[in-house]
């Protein structure tokens, strides 16, 4: 990080993990040995976040649209999940972190899901960085079923349409509980957002790096954090009123 300045730590930070497979190709490895090695770099992200004090971290590691992947490499995927659920948890708990799942659990198996719901409650009562893994997941349908949550106390005659508000619909989003992410960084060379979290990173500041997710370490992050902390952030106001 940069010396002799200020700086800015985010509260929350989203990560896109991308670059496992290419970053294992580049190496001629199978692409399961980038998704490992990956596994290995969530673990030091976790490990960085706990020692700079951030809040939140919630980390895409599995699209809606990833289904289209090929098979073999989604059934690995799963496994490598279920085997985090049952390895990591302990090691989680102990460093008082609580774990979060957002997401539709229903395509998954039911050994992943009730590894899932084990991994939670284990851990629902600690109270330091909140780890939230996204499986599963897509902004959009996120943004549709908190719409439907609304829809059905229309209907019941909880709610009239007019009284619907922008703080409603944001309380049945995923992470509602947390402060929205400040900083997205996404690895591997791509710049978009890929449908994650759209709703939540309306105001968030974007970090793209050409570096593949296995390769993101504790520097890189420190990297994007001087990042975040030299831009103004002014929620629409001008730059002189955040001064």
């Amino acid at each position: 990080m940069t010396k002799n300045k200020e700086i800015t730590i985010p509260k929350h930070i989203a990560i896109i993990m991308d670059g496992n497979g290419r970053w294992a190709h580049e190496k001629s490895m199978p692409r399961s040995l980038g998704h490992k090695k990956g596994m290995d770099c969530v673990r030091a992200m976790v490990e960085a976040c706990v020692e700079k004090n951030i809040e939140a971290l919630t980390l895409f590691a599995f699209s809606t649209e990833n289904w289209r992947r090929p098979e073999k490499e989604v059934g690995y995927l799963m496994g490598l999940f279920l085997t985090m659920m049952r390895s990591e948890v302990k090691r989680l708990h102990k460093n008082n972190i609580v774990l979060h799942i957002i997401g539709d659990r229903s395509r998954f198996s039911e050994k992943l899901q009730k590894a899932m719901s084990d991994a939670e409650g284990l851990t629902k009562n600690n109270t330091g960085l909140s780890l939230n893994i996204a499986a599963n997941y897509g902004g959009r349908s996120d943004i549709v079923e908190a719409t439907k949550i609304l829809c059905y106390r229309v209907v019941k005659g909880e709610l009239n349409p007019e009284d619907v508000t922008v703080d409603m619909l944001q309380a049945e989003l995923a992470l509602s509980n947390l402060p929205e992410p400040d900083l997205l960084i996404r690895t591997g060379g791509e710049k978009r957002i890929s449908n994650f979290l759209l709703w939540q990173l309306a105001y968030g500041e974007y970090y793209f790096t050409d570096s593949y997710w296995p390769d993101f370490d504790k520097q890189a992050l420190d990297k994007a954090i001087d990042s975040f902390s030299s831009r103004q952030r002014r929620f629409g106001k001008t730059g002189y009123q955040v001064k």
